[in-house]
């Protein structure tokens, strides 16, 4: 595909998902229906309607629509791209710009910061007593694309051998600061699924704040651990690889389908897991850990997934509020007798965060809050938000 060919199938793709179809379904959809497409133009085109999912709002004050094309060409016009060679009209190429989109183009006008800063008008207050002063360079960073982040399975390897391991498939890492065990990469992302490190289960995709958010929990070898909300189960094998393969670990979702990869992902990286559906939950006050990493708005995280940044309403916000408190309340029945509960969120909201802690322990008054981490983008990392709980 030409370059042109690719910015017309972004702006096909983004008028679809403009439409109210998720962004995952509709690439996949094209890929599947354009199989002359390389893994480099999939690669390409994927990125471009990433990135312009990341700051539709602004790119389409630029482009004075929320429209494919507005979109994309906003965004090649403010990457300085040249729009005469590349909107040309010829096969496959858009068509060139007109006098109306370069007028527009040269003098978008203000605009205000959820326009600005891209993210809902519902969530502005919200966004301002959470960040304060940190709103504009917080959701700045939300308009860029995120790193990608490794965590080295210490049950198999060591960073140094792991990283040797990558740089044979051409795969560079940078140790990040003060994360032992976390590597960012600084080529080759997409070698990584077919690299041997991952294959042998060196190396796991997790970012920078989720590992810190592990470490947080302080586990100690020996010690019986419930992942309450495991899901795909990254958080489970971090919590895995921080106990030594010694101890209980558990995994628990709500939804046992979306543990179904675990049981491979643990005997991969060489992790002994219990996956437990809800059925098979033991009796209460088992654990000494329960962490309970909950379904949460995302806001922290997106960079990542953009599309869900747009699907929010604040009626799905109360949604995830209700159940995270019901969460909270199951959760906690299951933590031993001095033991601890971690709550975590990959979100920037209060009411995710700091207001569900606080209710729980007016509302469970036998518990408190011992300690709190809250993590940004700004420091590379996603938003996330932990809390340690104890009776």
């Amino acid at each position: 595909m030409t370059p042109a060919a690719r910015l017309s199938a972004a702006i096909a793709l983004l008028d679809q998902i403009f439409a109210h179809d998720p962004a995952e379904r509709s690439l996949t959809r094209w890929a599947r229906a354009n199989r002359y497409a390389g893994s480099k133009d999939r690669a390409a085109v994927r990125d471009l309607v990433f990135d312009c999912l990341r700051r539709k709002r602004s790119l389409a004050h630029v482009g004075g629509a929320e429209t494919g094309r507005a979109v994309v060409l906003a965004q090649q016009f403010l990457a300085g791209a040249a729009l005469d060679e590349l909107f040309s009209g010829a096969r496959f190429a858009p068509e060139p710009v007109t006098k109306a989109e370069a007028a527009q183009l040269a003098a978008p006008g203000d605009a205000p910061d959820p326009v600005r800063l891209d993210y809902p008008d519902f969530l502005d207050a919200d966004l301002r007593r959470a960040l304060g002063g940190d709103l504009s360079v917080t959701m700045q960073a939300m308009q860029r694309r995120a790193p990608v982040d490794l965590r080295v399975n210490t049950l198999k390897t060591t960073t140094a051998e792991a990283q040797a391991y990558l740089a044979r498939d051409l795969i560079f890492t940078d140790p990040i600061p003060d994360l032992p065990g976390g590597l960012r990469i600084t080529e080759n992302p997409r070698k990584l699924n077919a690299s041997l490190a991952y294959r042998y289960g060196f190396v796991e995709l997790q970012d920078e704040s989720s590992q810190k958010i592990a470490r947080f929990a302080k586990i100690k070898p020996g010690m019986s651990v419930l992942d309450y909300c495991a899901g795909g189960g990254g958080k489970t094998l971090a919590l895995a690889a921080l106990m030594h393969g010694q101890g209980r670990l558990a995994a628990h979702d709500a939804n046992p389908g979306r543990m179904k990869d675990l049981p491979e992902r643990a005997r991969r990286a060489g992790a002994d897991i219990e996956v437990l559906p809800p059925a098979r939950l033991p009796d209460a006050g088992r654990f000494d850990l329960v962490f309970v990493d909950a379904p949460c708005s995302g806001s922290g995280a997106w960079r990542r997934n953009p599309d869900s940044k747009w699907r929010l309403t604040p009626e799905s916000i109360a949604q995830l509020c209700a159940l995270q408190r019901d969460i909270l309340q199951k959760a906690s029945r299951f933590v031993a007798p001095g033991g601890r509960m971690l709550y975590a969120t990959c979100s920037l909201l209060d009411c995710e965060n700091g207001d569900q802690t606080g209710w729980f322990v007016e509302t469970n008054q036998e518990w408190r809050v011992d300690a709190r981490l809250s993590l940004s983008p700004v420091q590379n990392g996603d938003g996330f938000y932990g809390a340690i709980l104890s009776r």
